[in-house]
This record gives structure tokens, sequence and C-alpha cells, in this order.
């Protein structure tokens, strides 16, 4: 496997990295937004470019491994080693990759993150919301039903209308 051949994959891993980035962005877009009707086919979107991400990988692994034969590393050697090894213009060629890779990596796991914080946040909201529709009162055991297994009222729930806030 040539440096050429290594070069073009990390270009791949790059573009499904940025990818990446933008699905989560639009994840995040979705999660902000409060209208989660596509959440499920955002998420769905970021997993799919997960997993090319790692099959990507798996070719990079194994091109890189044959290169660093080629240019006598030992097995496995990370990228600035192989940018150290490299003859020009790869060294640079290489070293601009493994920046790129180190700025995208850590905006994806910033993004991620936020991402899972929101999903919580979301969570939480539409926990308190069922209990305090189930509850009727601040108090009352969250766990009680507003109907019993035969679809009738059960005694103790509250009676009376509830003023639901649409914007749950």
């Amino acid at each position: 496997m040539g440096l050429s051949e290594v070069s073009n994959i990390l270009w791949r891993e790059r573009q499904l990295l940025q990818l990446l980035l933008f699905k989560l962005e639009t994840e995040q877009m979705i999660l902000s937004s409060s209208r989660t009707r596509f959440l499920s086919d955002a998420t769905r979107e970021v997993e799919m470019v997960i997993n090319e991400l790692k099959e990507t990988e798996l070719m990079r692994a194994i091109s890189v491994n044959s290169l660093a034969a080629e240019l006598g590393l030992g097995p496995s050697p990370s990228l600035k080693e192989l940018a150290q090894c490299a003859p020009a213009p790869w060294d640079n060629i290489f070293e601009e990759h493994r920046k790129t890779f180190l700025a995208d990596t850590q905006e994806i796991f910033t993004l991620a993150s936020s991402n899972r914080d929101l999903l919580s946040t979301g969570q939480k909201a539409a926990r308190d919301a069922l209990e305090w529709l189930s509850s009727g009162a601040p108090g009352h055991d969250p766990h009680v039903d507003a109907y019993s297994a035969a679809g009738t009222v059960k005694a103790s729930s509250p009676s009376g209308a509830k003023l639901i806030d649409e914007a749950l």
C-alpha cells in the first residue's frame, strides 16, 4: 500500500468526520427546537455515519500497517509517527491529516456531549410532565394511574380538568 492510497483513505475519513459533525449539528437543532418528530431519523443518520467511519478506520488500519512495513516502522504506527517517517511532501500531508483529525474529533466529542445533555433534559421534562398528569397534585404518588386496567377512572385519581401547556 502506497503513500497516496493511505492518504486517500485519510481523506475519506476526514469527509466522514465532517459529515458526522453535520449530522450531530442537525440532531442538536432538532433537540433544541423541541420539535422531535424527526429525532429518530437524525439519530439513525448519526449511527449510519459512525458505522461507515468504523469500516473506514479498519481499512485505514490495514493500509497503515502495510505502509509502515514499507517504511520500516513497527505495526500500528500513529499518524504522527507516519508523518515523521514519510518523505516530502507526504510528511506535511500526513501532518495536516493528523491536525484536522484532532480538531474534528474534539468538536465531535463536544457536540455529542451537548446532545446527550439536551436529551437528558428533554427526558426529564417528559417524565416530570407525565408525573404531573398522573399525580394530579404535588406530593401525590407519581405512580398512581388515572385509569384502572378495566378502563374505568380510579377513585384515587383527581377529578376535574387540567390545563396542559402545548409547549411540552
